[in-house]
């Protein structure tokens, strides 16, 4: 089985929920909090290609995003998204699982079974 890494915020609820989906699955996986340890451009980067979603759905768009003055704009590219998250690393979306040549987020919670299901 493919090494699986998990980008994980200890203060969030449903990254923890991936984490005990994980354990429960019996998969071992590397946890990244990059919060501590922040992705740099070229994994970021990296990331958002190995992504099935948008690039712009690993930002939050919560109130800190409105208080940078950001809107949708300003995250369309993988570019913009990847110079971002270097800048901000709190609104990158969690958890991030990543096994291979694939990502996904974490969220809804259910993506994160079905995706460790699949090896």
């Amino acid at each position: 089985m493919a090494e699986l890494t998990v980008l994980h915020n200890t203060r969030c609820s449903t990254s923890r929920h991936a984490l005990d989906a994980v354990a429960e699955a019996g998969v071992d996986a590397k946890v990244v909090q990059y919060l501590k340890t922040p992705l740099d451009r070229v994994q970021l980067l990296d990331l958002i290609a190995k992504l099935e979603d948008p690039p712009a759905d690993l930002v939050r768009k919560d109130a800190f995003f409105t208080e940078q003055g950001l809107s949708a704009a300003d995250v369309t590219t993988a570019e913009q998204v990847a110079d971002l998250l270097v800048q901000h690393p709190r609104l990158m979306q969690r958890p991030v699982l990543v096994r291979g040549d694939r990502a996904i987020i974490g969220r809804p919670k259910d993506r994160v079974a079905a995706f460790l299901a699949e090896g």
